[in-house]
């Protein structure tokens, strides 16, 4: 259940952090950059600066990364709205009104709605992390091996969601992730398997991948393209001032997007683009004046962001208690979470409660610093996104081999991240996502080490397939979360 003690002591622990709140302002300030640049999204933020909290005390990095996250989501509604170039693939939704008001003189109040509807979206959804996690990860204490091989087996369906437009390739590119966990040493036997005699493989360096198939791979990209931001002409931001009668306006479609945001985040798979859409759908279909939207509607603004950052808080939640990653982000917020020692999980909220109840109030404190920088940056954010490309993309590749080495001091984890790099690169240019391929890496050895452990227990026998329950249902909501895409493509070609 919530702990308020935990809570307490992790509002207390946290005010006596300057270091670590330091780190909070200045991953948000980044993330929100981050965000405002076309090409550049919070996944490749995180991707970049995660070898960096090596090292570093847990908080301070955790809440950096958080920062990156929370900003890199909100960032991308600035150039939506001042350019209609979506800086995320989220703010894709707020540039239909966003722009009109822009192109009205209004981007003062659409860029101060957005603002201020990402702060509320994003807390929202943190406090229903704080209240929602204990009880989740109460009832996942229960889990055996074989509950964990289940849980693994549903995470590793989750390909079937992140797949993109063609499940066929993505479901190639999470069994290319399967075969490189199979590197190393084996789980059970304790034997190197793969390794071609490389001392270094004996742990498949899971971070240098990451950065390659994220950050590398769309560097390379930008360098093949040669692409440049756009310039944007003198624009006038106007006042940035939200009126009241405006905020009593937004107010209950701010809650209800929120609520929904929440909801999707907490879908394996789903990510801040689909919430951001669904909640402008849905405000559109409550609106009494659905035939404003896409003019410069001022409530649609409101549900886009409030929708995509209250996603933020429903994609920690499986994370967290669960140890399952919903997208690609919080995928690397749990390689974050375990370079620091913290398998996330049930156990995390006993063995590291302090911790956990720190970080939910630090992030609260992130959302907070993102609606006071936020609204300080507008103006002078517009100059940041002018940057081009060919100045962009050598920082990115230089980030990506400093960030790499300073993992280990090891070449060989560079020489794997520009591998990684390149592989992804040419994902890219056939269609292959790389999401499944991060989703294999991390779940394929946890469903190896429990399968063969359950398999051990019951003496050779595959009877705790179907005689446990929770392992019973999380295998057969398995099956429905990989046969759904299937059924849904067969059923549209039947329609056409």
């Amino acid at each position: 259940m919530f702990e308020s003690e935990l809570l307490t002591q992790g509002f207390s622990t946290l005010l006596s952090n300057p270091q670590a709140l330091l780190f909070a302002t200045f991953g948000v300030m980044l993330g929100i950059m981050i965000g405002a640049l076309p090409g550049l999204t919070a996944t490749m933020g995180v991707a970049i600066l995660l070898p960096f909290t090596y090292g570093m005390e847990p908080v301070s990095g955790l809440l950096m990364i958080c920062g990156v996250f929370f900003g890199g989501v909100y960032g991308g509604s600035i150039t939506a709205i001042l350019l209609k170039i979506p800086g995320t693939p989220a703010a894709a939704a707020t540039a239909i009104d966003g722009y009109e008001l822009t192109k009205q003189g209004k981007a003062g109040l659409a860029l101060s709605a957005a603002t201020f509807s990402s702060f509320s979206g994003g807390t929202l959804s943190i406090i229903v992390l704080m209240f929602l996690s204990p009880v989740l990860a109460s009832w996942a204490l229960k889990f055996s091996a074989s509950e964990s091989f289940a849980l693994a087996t549903f995470g590793l369906s989750i390909i079937a969601s992140i797949s993109g437009e063609s499940l066929i390739k993505g479901l190639i590119a999470g069994i290319g992730g399967l075969m490189i966990a199979t590197i190393g040493l084996d789980p059970m036997g304790g034997f190197p398997r793969f390794t071609g005699g490389f001392v270094e493989l004996m742990n498949v360096p899971f971070i240098p991948v990451m950065i390659g198939l994220f950050a590398a791979s769309e560097a390379f990209r930008s360098m093949e393209q040669n692409q440049h931001i756009r310039q944007s002409a003198n624009v006038a931001i106007g006042s940035l001032l939200l009126p009241w009668q405006t905020l009593r306006r937004i107010a209950l479609t701010i809650l209800r997007s929120s609520g929904l945001g929440v909801f999707i985040g907490m879908i394996p798979g789903a990510g801040a683009d689909i919430a951001a859409f669904v909640a402008y759908n849905e405000t559109r279909r409550f609106s009494k004046t659905p035939e404003n939207f896409g003019k410069g509607e001022i409530k649609a603004v409101a549900s886009c962001e409030a929708g995509a950052n209250g996603c933020t808080g429903g994609a920690l939640l499986p994370m967290l208690t669960l140890g399952i990653p919903g997208d690609a982000v919080t995928a690397i917020m749990l390689g974050a979470l375990t370079l620091q020692g913290m398998q996330p999980g049930p156990l995390m909220f006993t063995d590291h409660g302090d911790m956990v109840y720190t970080l939910f109030v630090g992030m609260i404190f992130c959302y907070f610093m993102l609606l006071v920088l936020g609204l300080l940056s507008l103006k002078v954010i517009g100059n940041v996104v002018k940057i081009p490309g060919n100045i962009l993309t050598p920082m990115i590749l230089a980030l990506c081999v400093v960030g790499t080495y300073a993992l280990n001091n090891s070449l060989f984890d560079v020489g794997i991240m520009l591998i990684a790099g390149v592989v992804g690169y040419f994902m890219q240019k056939g269609g292959y996502p790389a999401s499944p391929v991060v989703l294999a890496l991390i779940m394929g050895p946890m469903a190896e080490s429990n399968f063969r452990r359950a398999l051990s227990l019951s003496g050779g026998s595959l009877d705790f397939l179907y005689t446990r329950p929770i392992t019973l249902a999380l295998l057969t909501l398995a099956a429905f979360t990989l046969l759904t895409p299937i059924i849904r493509k067969i059923m549209r070609l039947r329609r056409q």
